[in-house]
């Protein structure tokens, strides 16, 4: 572990992800949610992340999945506003800033439009949330490629979007990740072999 984090924050911070998200499952899967949380962390640590980018990776979800205004709300108390800044801007379904002020709760919109928004928002994100958001979506990324080698075409039935359309989400990503976030080079290249393989598979 990065000897730079705060292992008892971390530790708090991985018993509340871990209860939050206890009856979830990753999509399509009997895999336990947790451990795409953890999974993310861990990149943010392996790259130098701070001990708030560490628990914003184990958090990043929460708000969106686990209860909305209310939990963004807890985790502001519970780990500050940096943490609850992160989280905030990791989310697509929210509309606010982390201090709430002025704070709506969107409902979903349609996949297309969601991840259009997603894409054209990174760059209004602070750099520790880009960084979590890089991380989320490398091991999202990484996810489907390996499962697409286990199970083939029958992995894009966990989707609402069409092959083609995720491949063209993970590419747009890449290339505002690679105009707007600083440094992490080894991972912005880890996330473009990634996107090389999502293409490839989606095209088959």
């Amino acid at each position: 572990m990065n000897k730079n984090i705060d292992k008892k924050r971390y530790k708090k911070a991985l018993d509340f992800a871990y209860k939050i998200h206890f009856k979830q499952s990753r999509k399509g899967t009997g895999i336990p949610y947790f451990t795409h949380l953890v999974s993310v962390s861990n990149n943010i640590i392996e790259d130098g992340g701070t001990t708030d980018e560490a628990i914003g990776g184990l958090l990043h979800d929460a708000v969106e999945d686990q209860g909305g205004l209310k939990t963004l709300i807890k985790i502001r108390n519970l780990f500050g506003n940096k943490v609850a800044k992160i989280v905030n801007e990791c989310s697509d379904t929210l509309q606010g800033d982390h201090k709430l002020y002025n704070y709506i709760i969107v409902p979903k919109p349609p996949w297309l439009t969601r991840k259009k928004k997603y894409i054209s928002d990174i760059k209004k994100k602070g750099q520790s949330s880009m960084f979590v958001s890089l991380c989320d979506k490398l091991h999202n990324g990484t996810c489907i490629v390996n499962d697409h080698k286990r199970v083939g075409k029958k992995i894009w039935k966990r989707f609402t979007a069409t092959p083609k359309q995720v491949a063209w989400y993970y590419e747009g990503l890449y290339k505002e990740f690679s105009k707007h976030l600083k440094g992490h080079k080894v991972l912005k290249g880890n996330y473009l072999a990634v996107v090389k393989e999502i293409k490839r598979a989606s095209s088959r």
